[in-house]
């Protein structure tokens, strides 16, 4: 257990994971596991600030071009980094040359950070996730290797079986529900050494297997509502986070955002 340590700021740095996908709000947004953490470290500091640069889609080299510097020049106490998973999860992907962006990130925001923290990301079980475990190995493989030269802390979300729970994912199965993101939300908290409130890692209850009339009609809503759209944006050279601003760009109390 680490000694807790009072932070004052939070930056958060990353794509659709980071900015909350699918922690959905009844106004329509997206919470998430940053913003949650965030409430939670303002309570415990009068004054804490936090900015969440990430957007959704982003690729590594997007995020150190257009993130990057910005969360540096905040100053922040703590900055979290996630990235990489879009560009491994491409048909086609230099796994080195994304290694390379990351490296050249972590150099750049853990000397401006009194805690930097990587995280090796979430993924659902399944065919997909198989296909391309050997690239998911190899950027967590380097995240740890990153993280002890940079005496950066590093959250195996990964590893842990419940967040591979398909119960844990929503309809579009690349995002975690409300409860994956509070989940994070704990892991991040225990790992920066504060007060654990739950055993993130326990299982869920047995699942009840749906019928088959249920299942068939659960993947043709996601194959019209989440996979041809995605296939139509790939095709097409678009990001779902084209033209989209972060939701927190300035270190502002949380409330103020």
């Amino acid at each position: 257990m680490r000694t807790p340590v009072t932070y004052t700021s939070f930056v958060a740095v990353g794509d659709s994971f980071t900015e909350g996908m699918s922690d959905l709000l009844p106004d329509g947004t997206y919470r998430g596991w940053a913003d949650r953490l965030a409430d939670r470290l303002a309570l415990r500091e009068p004054g804490f600030r936090y900015a969440n640069l990430a957007v959704r889609g982003k690729l590594i080299r997007q995020i150190a071009e257009d993130q990057v510097d910005l969360a540096a020049a905040m100053g922040a106490d703590l900055v979290t980094l996630v990235g990489g998973l879009n560009d491994v999860l491409r048909p086609t992907c230099d796994v080195d040359a994304v290694c390379g962006l990351l490296e050249s990130s972590v150099q750049r925001l853990a000397p401006t950070c009194r805690q930097l923290v990587l995280m090796r990301s979430p993924a659902r079980r399944g065919p997909v996730a198989t296909r391309f475990l050997p690239r998911m190995e190899q950027l967590f493989g380097f995240v740890d290797a990153l993280a002890r030269r940079h005496d950066a802390l590093v959250v195996d979300l990964y590893g842990a079986r419940v967040l591979g729970d398909p119960r844990m994912w929503a309809d579009d199965r690349l995002h975690l529900t409300a409860e994956g993101h509070e989940r994070v939300t704990e892991a991040v908290w225990q790992a920066l050494g504060l007060p654990a409130a739950s055993d993130w890692t326990a299982d869920l209850p047995p699942a009840v297997r749906a019928g088959w009339a249920a299942r068939r009609s659960a993947d043709l809503r996601f194959t019209r509502e989440h996979l041809l759209p995605w296939i139509g944006r790939r095709l097409t050279g678009r990001s779902s986070g084209d033209g989209r601003p972060p939701k927190h760009p300035e270190l502002l109390p949380p409330g103020d955002q």
